[in-house]
């Protein structure tokens, strides 16, 4: 059955269905959009609550045998130990500066023993080539350092690698592999620590990476545009429905027309004119006349 032979009943069953198809599909985006901007939020609420708290010891977060938490990320911890400045680390392929930086990671081993992985900030690619010029070294000997807890990265979804020295993520685990065997006691694996501060304070350091934004994104806009367009569906829909059914009304008036033109013998000509021209009004006089010669009769 053709789409110009289909009973109108059909066609608009159609064009319904279509329309509530498309208003599932963007009912789905819409929830997928506030899942995000539920997620952002929750993000946004754990940096307000932990960002600037007071410094506390590494066992409160990441108790012996344990593992840093969601809750705990951005906690700020004390941190007193010696840098292992001879196995540091480049994370290649980060956004910084409106370049393509670096994050210089060192293995930090504190006085009880344990390895923390320390992401120092980062580094501009070189003015000739694409590795830094100069990546500036740790303090030496005895630091105090004060870090912001954060979860390590997943692997690249792209599968890509980085030459030696360098890692293509913060991943701990690849990190703990390329680290662990140069130690007695295995890295922490669950967390790593962002510095803010070190005490004695180098000369230079790398720059310091930016807090988190604040910014909550877009995604409740587009949650509340995906259900517009669900409505919006539903009034096209509607506006094809009324506009088919008023052009179906116009041609069935033409084809009566036509026929009365043709059962009393009118000119096709003619007959076509009186289909095209509207009807014609009596102005107000020529009614006051019939109804005077009316009464008169």
């Amino acid at each position: 059955m053709s789409r110009r032979t289909a009973p109108a009943a059909v066609r608009w069953t159609i064009y319904v269905a279509i329309a509530i198809v498309f208003a599932i599909a963007c009912a789905f985006l819409s929830n997928w959009q506030f899942d995000r901007n539920a997620s952002r939020s929750e993000q946004l609420a754990l940096v307000a609550a932990n960002y600037d708290t007071d410094p506390v010891p590494l066992a409160d977060v990441i108790p012996e045998g344990g593992s840093l938490t969601a809750a705990d990320q951005w906690q700020p911890v004390e941190l007193t130990g010696t840098y292992l400045a001879d196995q540091q680390l480049l994370v290649r392929n980060r956004a910084h500066g409106g370049t393509a930086a670096f994050e210089v990671l060192v293995p930090f081993q504190l006085d009880d023993g344990r390895i923390l992985l320390i992401n120092r900030g980062w580094v501009a690619p070189g003015s000739e080539q694409p590795e830094p010029d100069v990546v500036p070294a740790p303090p030496e000997g005895e630091v105090t350092v004060l870090v912001r807890m954060r979860l390590g990265e997943q692997l690249p979804a792209s599968g890509r690698t980085a030459p030696d020295g360098q890692v293509p993520t913060i991943n701990l685990p690849l990190v703990a592999g390329v680290v662990d065997p140069q130690n007695s006691v295995p890295m922490e694996q669950s967390a790593y620590g962002l510095m803010y501060s070190e005490d004695p304070a180098p000369a230079t350091r790398p720059s310091a990476i930016d807090p988190p934004s604040e910014d909550p994104g877009p995604h409740l806009s587009y949650a509340i545009q995906w259900i517009l367009f669900a409505v919006m569906g539903f009034i096209f829909i509607g506006y094809v429905i009324r506009s088919e059914r008023k052009y179906r009304l116009e041609e069935a008036e033409e084809r009566a027309a036509s026929a009365r033109a043709e059962a009393a013998g009118t000119d096709p000509g003619v007959a076509a004119y009186l289909r095209a021209a509207p009807p014609r009004r009596r102005d107000r006089d020529t009614e006051d006349e019939d109804e005077l010669l009316d009464r008169t009769r």
